[in-house]
């Protein structure tokens, strides 16, 4: 069986280091945060200006408008949480002071080379964020995706076609079919769900 988001998001959280300051980006990689036990002292950060951001609030009526993600979603905070000024979080973003980043993506290459921010189609609303200054400010860089388009055409690529948001900053790559690594000696599948490294070469040409 492939993975659901839920069970996606379950195993990018345990290959998480303990001890790292992360950064989570809108989308899909914002449901980390639900299975990051507090025990693992990893530090959550939201580019909009808060360093120890907790999972969200068990109920709607438990959010407090004043406490968001970058993605206007309701959080909690944890015992010694900080607030800060925007330029202050984009400064621990550029300075390589977060550990890993999740990010979502339209495409990755085999070289590690992200496409997250613009699929270049007329009329598609660009979406920039802090996206650049994550993929290139972080040590680790993590993509979260599906593995394939609504039409089946792969999002792990020999080279991207979309704008570039950074060159070789991606490290991994979680999907429902499987967890790749992106190595100097090129794509390393490291997990696979519900399917075979035979079947990924079938529909791939990075492996």
């Amino acid at each position: 069986m492939t993975l659901t988001r839920d069970e996606m998001a379950r195993i990018v959280a345990r290959d998480i280091p303990d001890g790292s300051y992360v950064n989570l980006g809108i989308g899909q990689p914002t449901t980390v945060a639900a299975h990051l036990a507090p025990e693992r002292g990893i530090v959550l950060h939201t580019e909009n200006g808060m360093l120890g951001m907790g999972p969200p609030p068990a109920s709607a009526d438990l959010a407090d408008p004043d406490l968001i993600n970058a993605g206007k979603q309701p959080v909690t905070e944890l015992p010694g949480a900080a607030y800060f000024h925007h330029a202050d979080s984009f400064a621990m973003m550029r300075g390589g002071h977060l550990d890993v980043c999740v990010l979502g993506a339209f495409q990755v290459s085999a070289a590690g080379d992200l496409a997250n921010w613009h699929t270049g189609e007329p009329g598609a609303i660009p979406a920039v964020g802090g996206a650049m200054d994550l993929a290139i400010g972080a040590k680790q860089v993590y993509v979260m995706m599906t593995l394939f388009t609504r039409e089946g055409e792969p999002k792990l690529v020999p080279s991207c076609t979309y704008p570039l948001t950074g060159l070789a900053c991606v490290s991994r790559v979680y999907t429902e079919h499987a967890v790749f690594h992106i190595t100097p000696n090129g794509v390393v599948v490291a997990e696979t769900f519900g399917t075979t490294i035979d079947e990924l070469r079938d529909r791939l040409d990075v492996l």
